[in-house]
């Protein structure tokens, strides 16, 4: 699987998924758009299924590197939460990455085969675990104030920036997703705005 025609069908996969979700892309649209035969496709990834694995994959290392950068490059928990919303802002503004791959296959879970549920359900568990440290964290610094436990209250801001991307796809507008996360990241502050 290692090599560039790989890499090019799992970044083409990621485009596709994002911008189509899971049943409306085929191995025909990254055969195309890559410019290989389908039978290529095949070679490095012999179902859909298995490639959506290897691209949920990829996200989760890419998310466990930049959750990891973030906790040791920013100290404060709240700053560090607002890098992770700064960072999909950026995406949403500049159409790099409009939308977490994981939470839109999220929302096709009933339909998508075992193995992609699960690598769904690892994504998520690991982003909760980080958020759920961060809040923590900022309790412990006295920096951040929860109304429920750090797992709920963890739980609520992971969904919370997942609707603010629904909501700023919907209506094209990246300015939901800033008010509704930057409300979010106030309702757990201990700074007065």
């Amino acid at each position: 699987m290692q090599g560039e025609t790989a890499d090019r069908i799992l970044q083409t996969a990621k485009t596709l998924i994002s911008d189509l979700g899971y049943s409306a892309f085929s191995y025909a649209d990254i055969a195309e758009a890559v410019q290989i035969r389908k039978a290529s496709i095949h070679h490095h990834f012999p179902t859909k299924a298995n490639l959506v694995v290897a691209v949920l994959k990829a996200h989760r290392e890419g998310l466990a590197q930049g959750t990891q950068f973030l906790t040791q490059k920013i100290d404060d928990p709240l700053a560090r939460l607002r890098a992770y919303i700064q960072y999909w802002e950026d995406c949403i503004r500049d159409k790099s990455q409009p939308f977490c791959i994981a939470a839109l296959l999220a929302a096709e879970l009933p339909s998508l085969p075992e193995e992609v549920r699960f690598e769904v359900q690892q994504h998520f568990l690991a982003l909760s675990g980080w958020i759920r440290e961060t809040l923590e964290e900022g309790i412990r610094k006295r920096t951040l104030k929860l109304q429920g436990t750090p797992e709920d209250e963890a739980q609520m801001f992971m969904a919370t920036v997942h609707g603010a991307m629904l909501s700023a796809r919907a209506l094209g507008s990246s300015d939901i997703f800033q008010a509704v996360t930057t409300s979010a990241l106030q309702r757990i502050s201990m700074r007065k705005s």
